[in-house]
Order: C-alpha cells, then structure tokens, then sequence
C-alpha cells in the first residue's frame, strides 16, 4: 500500500441493488472527479452529476459528494459516488477510475487510512468492522460505543496517569536525597499506582464482557440417544432445526445454528453423540462429534434426569477430560418431577430443565451469559477483542510486578515496569503498533472499509 496513491472500492454491498456507493480517497480525488464528473461539486453536499466514460458517454448518473481533506473520513481527499446499483454499471464506473490513475483498494485500507491520519485511534477502527459484522443488537450498540470513543478515551487517561506516574517516579530516582525526602517511600506513588491497577481491573472485566458480546460462545450438544439433545437444540432456536424421534441414532451428522440469548451470540452444535457403534454412517456422525469437541468453548451434556448420571455419561466426562468445561443438562424435568434451576453435580454446574416444557431455560441463559462472562443486563460499555484482553493483561502483570519493585525499594525497575505497561496500553489504541499487527488488523475487514 502507498499513502500517496488514490484508491477506489464498491463501498456497498456487492451485488444488484437499489443504490452502489463507490469511494475514492487521495490526493488525486480532485483531478479525477474533474476528469469523471466535468467538475468538482462544492464540498460535502450532494448533486446530480453523470459518470462519465473516456469518449463522454454517461457511465451511470447519480449522486457525487466531495469531501476535501483533511474534513474526511480518511483525512484525504473523499469521493462519494451513488448510483443504480447495478454489478455491470459498477464495474464500467470502477474501471473507468482506475484508467483515471486510482487503484483498487485492498481490504480496510480506507480504515487504516482514517487511522495512519489520526482520524481513529486503532481500537475504533476495529469497532468498524465489528458493527459490520454484529451478530446481536446488543453488540451492535457496544460496537457504536467503542467507535465513538469509550474503550480509547478509558485507555488514554490510563496511559496519562501512568505517563505522569513514571515522571514522578524518574524525578525520585534521579534526586533520591532532595530535601532528605523519601519520595519512593512516602506513599504517594503507592497510593497513585494502586490506583491505576484498580481502574485497570475494572476496564479489564468491562473489556471481557465486550468480547464475550462480540465472540460469543460455542456450545457442543452431547448425551446418549433419546435424551433430549435435539429438542434441547429446537427449544434454545425457537424452530424445528434438528429431527425428533423416538429412535436411536436419529442425529447422525452435526447441526449448527447460530442464535442470541439476550445479546450473546451462540453457535449450538448437535452431534450424534460419543458413543461406539457399528453403523458406519453413525461412526462418521461420531467421529465428527469428536473433531466439533476440540473447537467448542463448552459442552452442554445432556442426561434423563429421572435416570441421573450413568455410565455412559462418566464416559463421556472422562473422554472429554480438560479439552473443554463441561454444564450437565439434566432434562426432562417435566417427568422426574424435579425443581428446575442451577446447582453443582460431581463438581460440574447443573442446569434443571424441560425442553419439552421451556422450564429452566431462563437458568440455562443465565449461566450461559455468566459462563462468557457477561453482566446480566447483557449490555457492555464496549465491544473488545481478544487482542484488547492480552494488552490489558500484560498491562496489569507489569503493574503488580512494579508493585513488588516499589515495596522493594527498585526505583529504577518499577519505572520500566511502568513503560511495559504503557505500551501494553499503546497496542490497543495504536499509539504503539507494528506494520505486522496492522496488516493482520485491517486485512479481516470489508473492501470498501
């Protein structure tokens, strides 16, 4: 990618539409929209142009809106284009501005663009793509939220103050005997530090609970035949996705939907179970059972409560051993009688419930959400990503090692334990950053984005 060449994308959805949206951005935008419109249209207001080609036969026509730098989404020089949203019309229009001098734009480099110019901090950047790809109203509103500033600004007066702590704390090391004073020692950094590590494991648990949002969970259904695993999977998607009957071996290959309970995405996973049998096509149902274990976050394991747990359910546990955490499901409440609600089994969490009548379902969410570490409302402040949750965890362990080396008199390495935990911070908003991490960051994104 070069900063100084002039790019072009479809920045709608691809395909037949009412409307296409195409967007330059570069230093060249006002040159090539003199030679495609005949004019440069009076900033940030829209008018009716016509697109066209090289011998002067209109292209499309539709609406052109110039956005002069730096007054842009990119800090360059923006071109909107909106015309019929016809594949054909839009591929004559791109070719037409690449013959022109702009190039095609690679995946997000309008985004990074926005971010290279100070336009977004990097963390709001990728609240882009995650309000693009939100799989829940909940995270949509979280993914706004971090666009406009709520995750970053938190991080900034975190580094500030670290900023500010690391200055007090150098100025103690470089005049130790000033005024016979121990400023190492007379609590204020103590204090200024415990400080920081407080509101830090505060961001940390609102920042797990936006990647819980945004990331969800995957959740493989397992138990023995006739159990219920299949309604359990109908009842959780409110529609027939999985077979029903009273014979063995009715689920024979994997079943996924994917759903939101109260803002959590889900991705539920029906398998024919782990079990050995002689119908080949079973054994295949089960060994891909197997392969859908070492890729789920949890295993919901399904069981008759009336018969409880057997022997077949303990091997199951002891197969899955600590691959994966393991919710025992005890259904069919509706027959045994039983109390729906959560409580513990063997040193597992276990769900009460009826697929049958829905009783227990709203305890079965409950702790699902608790298990993603998702407050019960269901409504972070932010949407975060793991790469947010390793920065702020290397953060807070530079911070309780310059904890020890201020309790040890270390000035000097409590100061560098400080700078490691300013730039752990800097990752997330870009301050510190790498050309690797950026080119793995924005090439996920949309073309056009």
């Amino acid at each position: 990618m070069g900063d100084s060449d002039t790019i072009v994308a479809l920045a709608s959805a691809a395909g037949r539409a009412g409307v296409a949206v195409v967007r330059l951005s570069g230093p060249d935008v006002p040159a090539l929209c003199q030679a495609l419109i005949g004019r440069l249209p009076e900033p940030r207001l829209a008018g009716l142009a016509a697109f066209r080609a090289a011998d002067g036969q209109a292209i499309d026509h539709g609406l052109a809106i110039y956005f002069p730098a730096p007054a842009s989404f990119t800090g360059e020089h923006v071109l909107e284009l909106q015309g019929h949203g016809s594949p054909m019309l839009v591929d004559m229009l791109l070719a037409r501005v690449v013959e022109l001098g702009a190039r095609l734009a690679a995946p997000g480099e309008f985004s990074q663009r926005a971010f290279l110019n100070d336009k977004l901090s990097l963390d709001q950047a990728e609240a882009i793509a995650d309000a693009i790809d939100a799989g829940s109203g909940a995270a949509a509103v979280a993914a706004m939220r971090s666009l406009e500033g709520v995750f970053s600004h938190q991080i900034d007066a975190l580094v500030a103050d670290l900023t500010a702590l690391r200055v007090y704390t150098e100025a103690a090391i470089d005049f130790p005997d000033e005024d016979d004073v121990d400023f190492l020692g007379d609590g204020a950094i103590a204090s200024r530090l415990e400080d920081i590590r407080q509101r830090l494991h505060s961001l940390t648990d609102q920042a797990r609970e936006g990647a819980a949002l945004r990331e969800g969970l995957r959740l493989l259904i397992l138990g023995r035949p006739n159990v219920g695993k299949s309604s359990l999977l109908n009842r959780l998607a409110r529609r027939d996705t999985a077979i029903v009957t009273a014979i063995a071996g009715t689920t024979r290959d994997v079943l996924t939907e994917d759903l939101s309970i109260d803002g959590l995405p889900l991705t539920l996973i029906d398998t024919a179970g782990l079990r050995e049998t002689d119908d080949p096509i079973e054994a295949e149902g089960v060994r891909r059972a197997r392969a859908e274990l070492d890729r789920a976050d949890r295993v919901l394991l399904v069981f008759d409560d009336a018969a409880g747990l057997g022997a077949a359910e303990q091997a199951m546990i002891d197969d899955i051993g600590a691959r994966c955490a393991i919710t025992l499901v005890a259904n069919k409440i509706d027959i045994s009688g039983a109390d729906a609600g959560l409580d513990g089994l063997d040193g597992h969490d276990r769900v009460r419930l009826s697929a049958t009548t829905g009783a227990g379902f709203d305890a079965l969410a409950a702790h699902l959400k608790a298990q993603a570490g998702l407050a019960a409302d269901g409504e972070p402040a932010f949407v975060a990503r793991r790469r947010h949750l390793d920065a702020l965890a290397r953060a807070a362990a530079a911070l309780a090692s310059g904890h020890e080396r201020l309790a040890d008199g270390t000035g000097d390495l409590l100061a560098e334990e400080l700078r490691l935990a300013q730039n752990a911070l800097g990752e997330i908003t870009g301050a510190v950053t790498s050309d690797d991490l950026l080119g793995e960051i924005f090439s996920s994104f949309c073309i056009g984005k």
